[in-house]
């Protein structure tokens, strides 16, 4: 039961977490299935090869030093770091690398990363709500880990990946050769950054104020992140709205479809009348920003291909759609 009610706590909040990130992504939809892979491979790949590497490490140091209190710190303020946050950013480069038509902003770099590291985050919850919770303290040292791995530090992973998002998304959508190449290294730099510096701070301060003072430090960097995102997804009303102001012109959709377009609520509710409005209100986004990526880094190898086929799917759709 013990061990049941970890899994549970580690990972149902994780799913709720992961479900807020998928809303956030408000005009272009990431498919589902590629983000339900990136959180297999938080849980598996990323948390099943951290947990394997890290106890390498820290023995490789123990070893090395003879204590035991510099195993525990070089692991979790230098080796856990590089070592996590690199294979999250494995799944992040993957999609970067294999499904680059899918990678269309920064928003998207930010989505994918959270996702991934919110698969980490469950796995790591669980076994620490058990054996650091449970085991330890019983029943009350499983919800005191609750409260600490959920409601304190819930978003601490997220916060880290997302710079390696944010890394590759501009590489991206960058034509110079030489900021394609530094800018997933930049952040794939910052993560580790921000990750050693909370495992660091946590590490020397101690005790409840540090616990206290660390907290706050996390969630006002996470704020700072939201901020970011809600500005990404005004960036991204833009792009919609000012490409798509010409399919109007044109006539291929109305004054009505693309109002609603520009809604930021428009793909949460379109499901409500049926698939054939979901899938539209999809392709709008879709075709705003493949518009946008044909304006800014050419044809990258059938961009126009793919406008004019999303075109002829909106032309199919919208006399379904009021």
């Amino acid at each position: 039961m013990p061990f049941l009610a970890s899994l549970f706590f580690g990972f149902v909040p994780m799913f709720f977490f992961a479900a807020f990130v998928f809303w956030l992504d408000r005009y272009e939809k990431e498919p589902r299935i590629l983000l339900g892979a990136a959180f297999f491979w938080g849980v598996v790949i990323a948390a099943g090869g951290a947990f394997i590497l890290n106890t390498l490490f820290g023995i490789g140091i123990f070893l090395a030093t003879n204590s035991e209190a510099a195993a525990e710190f070089g692991t979790a303020s230098v080796i856990a770091p590089i070592v996590e946050e690199f294979l999250k950013g494995l799944a992040v480069g993957i999609v970067f690398l294999l499904f680059r038509r899918e990678f269309d902003s920064i928003l998207d770099g930010i989505i994918y990363a959270g996702i991934v590291a919110l698969g980490f985050a469950a796995a790591e919850n669980s076994y620490y709500i058990y054996a650091f919770g449970y085991l330890e303290g019983g029943w009350e040292g499983l919800i005191a880990l609750v409260f600490a791995r959920v409601l304190l530090v819930g978003w601490q992973h997220p916060f880290y990946t997302a710079f390696i998002g944010i890394g590759f998304a501009v590489s991206r959508l960058n034509r110079n050769p030489l900021m394609k190449f530094i800018a997933p290294l930049l952040g794939y730099g910052v993560a580790v950054a921000t990750h050693a510096f909370h495992n660091t701070f946590g590490s020397l301060i101690g005790g409840v104020e540090g616990l206290a003072i660390g907290t706050v430090l996390d969630w006002i960097g996470w704020l700072i992140m939201l901020a970011f995102i809600i500005w990404m997804i005004s960036h991204e009303r833009n792009i919609v709205r000012r490409q798509l102001h010409e399919e109007v012109s044109n006539g291929l959709i109305t004054a009505a479809q693309y109002q609603r377009a520009l809604s930021p609520l428009t793909l949460t509710t379109a499901g409500l009348s049926g698939r054939a409005a979901s899938r539209f209100f999809q392709v709008c986004g879709e075709l705003a920003h493949k518009k946008d990526q044909l304006t800014r880094q050419g044809e990258e190898g059938g961009n126009t291909v793919i406008i004019e086929s999303l075109r002829k799917e909106l032309a199919a759709l919208s006399p379904l759609i009021r």
